[in-house]
């Protein structure tokens, strides 16, 4: 897997992502059983160049996440563009591709999706899986691609709210933080990226 780059990291939940790159994945690809067949069948896992376009209008991903079994549920799958323009700079775009309680959490005026919520109870140092979702799955294509433009694209999985190892310190040591000190953390997993080259 290290030498095909196919990997992912995490901040810490053993959550497990699986991203896959081409051309003509279908939004239905998401519910398969096989996904992971599917995804080499039809694409290139993470870590990958995309093969070559042919006539498709923009690439498609298939991506996949679960949750820590001992851990919190998950919030949101982004995927995570980059690319340098003509002058030399750098550029990313996030995209919320696929969320937790998608019936009532609707995109705002400006696209983004709002906060899953937070369960946490931070003198207690717990937190409840109420929210979120055990596992997230979709397809999403480029919106924005430019068949002349080299770029990457990886997926992030965020986690819903849980008590940051402060908490944990102030309910065992029965401390009192200073106001400023964070209570609460979004553990995340990351992809290796896929590449896109004309």
């Amino acid at each position: 897997a290290l030498q095909r780059r196919e990997v992912y990291a995490t901040t810490g939940s053993r959550i497990s992502v699986r991203l896959f790159g081409g051309w003509s994945f279908a939004a239905r690809d998401a519910a398969r059983a096989d996904l992971a067949a599917h995804g080499y069948a039809v694409g290139v896992p993470m870590g990958a160049v995309l093969p070559p376009r042919g006539d498709a209008a923009a690439p498609s991903f298939l991506v996949a996440a679960a949750r820590d079994p001992l851990g919190a549920n998950l919030d949101r799958i982004q995927m995570v563009k980059g690319w340098v323009d003509a002058q030399g700079k750098a550029h990313e775009m996030v995209y919320d591709v696929v969320w937790s309680q998608g019936d009532s959490r609707r995109r705002d005026a400006r696209g983004k999706v709002p906060a899953v919520g937070n369960t946490v109870d931070v003198a207690a140092a717990t937190w409840h899986n109420s929210i979120g979702a055990a596992e997230l799955a979709t397809v999403w294509r480029d919106p924005q691609f430019d068949p002349q433009q080299p770029a990457f694209y990886y997926a992030r999985v965020l986690e819903i709210p849980t008590p940051r190892w402060t908490a944990y310190d102030a309910a065992r040591y029965d401390l009192d933080m200073p106001q400023e000190i964070p209570m609460t953390t979004v553990e995340r997993a990351y992809t290796s990226p896929l590449w896109y080259r004309p």
